[in-house]
């Protein structure tokens, strides 16, 4: 992992400075020429970084522009530390020290956390693979606060965390070792976490949970995780529930193999709600904050569930399964009756739910629903503005729940061709009775190819955004 850190000189080999002016220009030491050369880049395209390449040193140019929101320009520093990330690695450099000339000093925040971002790369079963050179990005002493880059490092490290694990094949990362990687890092810095085994599950009949295993040899688990600080802001916990199928084969509605090639992204929720909280817990917000991770593979056997049966959940609803590939909700929907024993302040979950959200809005966005939630919701909605995880809020009307009521059970897990990634958030609702939002994150936690600071493989999509919430939580209080 890249690591930002402070230095009280200048002396590196590759420079980032970001200016608000054209006329600030003279400030960065320039020669004439190469003054000459920025100025009529800037006249030619003021959206272009200018590289000066010295051989033994260089320098990365961009301007801001001030007319911008202050959430688009963000983004655009993160972009453009992500295409500069992309030129230092191609050209061996290790470091580099990123300065701005006029304007916010939050812009310089912006372009490190792409760089950082974009350094990422998973290639651990590759034998022969060539590591990103870049190791360090520098700002100087008395130009950002010690907390504001700490935070970043703990922030990056987490979304990474979440990207590696997303990015691990079923062969390497079933339920029990995601259960006992992510209660390790949890206890590494201080925070609690339990695991409980098929033989607690089956005590505490979670039906869902048990009906997703039944095809699988390896073991289900349901893994608590939690930071309690001796003076949280909350008095209440807020309770994250990380949808956690290490790999979906649909079941018996079989997925077809060009679909089925990258389930191993489908315990992303459970990647997003465990790596926040060891970021929550490293940070040491006070903040009480705790993770419901339920987690098996769904696959095929003989035991394995089929179309048309009834099973009993953990809060005693009864479910007729018409589809053995929307398994998500039911594992989900005995970590959500499970929560209500902690009264929380809020619950949010998160899972790779629905393809019916992928279509509806891409890879730009994430589907969200609430329940009870309304200004929670847009609290979080303003965060995702900031940090470029945006979210797009789907409706909950009443109407929906005749979709999924059944003639044979208390509900369905399906509600047919209509509103897939609404009916699905329908059955989640049933079994909350506490402030709610859902994140349907099916097309935003695994991309096809990379965008800007974005990989291709997992995303680690939302740890950014709710640690950007919990710090705001923080300071309001």
């Amino acid at each position: 992992m890249t690591t930002l850190k402070f230095r009280n000189d200048d002396k590196v080999n590759a420079n980032v400075f970001i200016l608000d002016s054209v006329e600030n220009i003279d400030k960065i030491g320039l020669r004439e020429d190469e003054a000459n050369h920025v100025r009529k880049s800037y006249d030619d395209d003021k959206n272009k970084t200018v590289v000066i390449n010295r051989y033994t040193d260089c320098y990365h140019i961009f301007f801001i522009d001030s007319e911008d929101s202050e959430n688009k320009f963000m983004e655009q520093c993160r972009r453009k530390g992500a295409s500069i990330c992309k030129w230092l690695n191609a050209n061996k450099y290790e470091e580099v020290l990123i300065q701005n000339i006029g304007g916010k000093r939050c812009v310089k925040m912006g372009t490190a956390e792409g760089m950082m971002l974009a350094n990422y790369e998973f290639n651990k079963y590759k034998t022969d693979a060539k590591a990103n050179t870049l190791k360090t990005i520098y700002f100087l002493e008395g130009t950002a606060c010690d907390d504001c880059v700490e935070k970043l490092n703990i922030t990056v490290e987490a979304t990474l965390m979440a990207r590696d694990l997303v990015n691990e094949p079923v062969n390497k990362l079933n339920a029990e070792k995601l259960a006992e990687f992510i209660s390790d890092k949890v206890r590494s810095v201080g925070g609690n976490a339990e695991v409980f085994n098929k033989k607690k599950i089956e005590a505490l009949k979670m039906g869902g949970l048990l009906a997703v295993n039944a095809g699988s040899i390896d073991e289900p688990t349901f893994t608590i995780l939690e930071w309690k600080p001796e003076n949280p802001v909350n008095e209440k916990p807020i309770v994250l529930v990380g949808k956690g199928i290490v790999f979906d084969t649909g079941g018996y509605n079989l997925k077809p193999s060009s679909v089925m090639n990258d389930m191993k992204d489908d315990m992303s929720g459970a990647a997003t709600v465990a790596c926040t909280v060891y970021a929550v817990a490293k940070a040491k917000l006070p903040v009480h904050v705790i993770a419901l991770v339920p987690a098996t593979d769904n696959r095929i056997d003989g035991n394995a569930r089929v179309t048309g049966d009834i099973i009993t959940m953990y809060d005693g609803t009864t479910v007729e399964v018409l589809n053995t590939d929307a398994e998500g909700r039911l594992i989900l929907a005995d970590a959500l009756a499970y929560a209500k024993k902690y009264d929380p302040m809020m619950v949010f979950d998160f899972a790779t739910l629905t393809g019916a959200a992928s279509y509806a809005i891409g890879p730009v966005a994430t589907v969200a629903m609430e329940h009870d939630a309304e200004e929670i919701y847009k609290q979080l909605e303003a965060v995702g503005e900031r940090v470029y995880e945006r979210l797009v809020k789907f409706p909950m009307f009443e109407e929906y729940d005749e979709l999924i009521k059944s003639d044979l059970a208390d509900i369905k897990n399906i509600g047919g061709k209509y509103g897939g990634a609404i009916t699905a958030g329908k059955f989640l609702e049933h079994f909350t009775d506490y402030p709610w939002v859902h994140f349907d994150i099916a097309g935003t936690a695994f991309l096809e190819k990379p965008e800007h600071y974005k990989p291709s493989g997992g995303t680690g999509i939302h740890v950014r955004l709710l640690m950007r919430f919990f710090r705001d939580m923080v300071k309001k209080d």
